[in-house]
């Protein structure tokens, strides 16, 4: 498989996929892409938004529209996005339209997928992981599993200035894994998972985090190669 998971669509400077453009491009090549839009209410908005921004990189995108059965027309294309915003409602229309297991197959069966955010929550086992508020019941946390671990993307170091008192990032993911056994890769805003020909490289300008029950966290370098972090 071949898969790249990006933890942010919209860098610090406010560019929408400029952080993670010439990644994105090299992945996708000439490949025809079908960009999902459902993580937003606007699905029409975001897709015209993002397909713009794809036809000024020189790459071929039309969006999924939920009413033109989506599921079906997976095979017209080369390659997949999945875009971010909330994981639950993202989910939730994956299993409406039939797009959870169509996509799950096309993507084992060879098709470039690309997830930024929500999107690349929805690649791991399930979206237990995400930071988002389940505005929306999806039938079922199980999402894609199209990678053996966890992602918690736009992932947040402690400040150690701060006077708030609520949980941190890191206590929440430690929580989850006092009752799961599945690896988390955490990772900040700017980095992505390039993952091809076995092996999954931490791509962009910031580092990941990789929590494993039972060990302490490690830290994970741009550049690095990911897969011997998360041997047990």
């Amino acid at each position: 498989m071949r898969l790249l998971l990006i933890s942010n669509s919209t860098g610090a400077d406010g560019g929408y996929l400029d952080h993670c453009e010439a990644e994105l491009g090299s992945f996708v090549g000439a490949a025809r892409v079908l960009f999902v839009p459902f993580a937003l209410h606007d699905e029409a908005g975001y897709g015209e938004t993002t397909c713009s921004k794809l036809a000024r990189m020189g790459i071929d995108a039309e969006w999924a529209d939920r009413a033109g059965d989506p599921a079906d027309r997976i095979a017209e294309y080369a390659a997949v996005f999945v875009g971010g915003g909330n994981t639950f409602r993202l989910l939730d229309r994956l299993y409406a339209t039939g797009m959870l297991q169509a996509l799950r197959s096309a993507v084992r069966g060879g098709m470039p997928y690309v997830g930024s955010s929500a999107g690349s929550n929805v690649a791991g086992p399930t979206i237990k992981t995400t930071n988002d508020m389940p505005i929306v019941e999806p039938p079922s946390f199980e999402a894609l599993g199209l990678v053996p671990f966890q992602i918690n993307p736009h992932y947040v170091d402690r400040d150690p200035d701060s006077t708030h008192r609520g949980e941190t990032r890191e206590q929440r993911l430690t929580e989850y894994l006092e009752e799961n056994d599945t690896p988390v890769v955490a990772l900040r805003e700017g980095a992505m998972l390039r993952i091809e020909d076995g092996s999954i490289t931490l791509k962009g300008s910031s580092g990941a985090r990789i929590y494993r029950r039972g060990f302490p966290a490690v830290e994970v370098p741009p550049g690095s190669g990911v897969g011997e972090y998360l041997a047990v």
